[in-house]
């Protein structure tokens, strides 16, 4: 069977968690404060988000959030790799 690099895996998911983080901080930047608590609401299924929302955050703490969550998605996607390819090991 075929097997998944571990490194280009977490590179690909941890890119597409920093687009994501990337969109979110386009959203609360450019949206109104009751359209972005409904928006997320609405991801979240109905969970209240408005009692946890910062809208005074600083610049370098958002920079420090994209590099956590970039690592974070690289972590999982390197993960998902090695376990697909323990998974489709043949069986001798």
């Amino acid at each position: 069977m075929n097997t998944i690099s571990p490194r280009r895996a977490g590179i690909a998911f941890g890119g597409a968690c920093g687009l994501m983080y990337l969109g979110c901080v386009f959203v609360m930047l450019t949206v109104p404060e009751t359209a972005v608590v409904r928006f997320f609401n609405s991801i979240i299924h109905g969970i209240n988000v408005e009692p946890i929302m910062r809208w005074d955050m600083l610049w370098w703490e958002a920079i420090i959030g994209f590099i956590q969550f970039s690592i974070l998605g690289w972590l999982f996607g390197a993960l998902v790799a090695v376990l697909y390819n323990i998974s489709s090991r043949p069986d001798k």
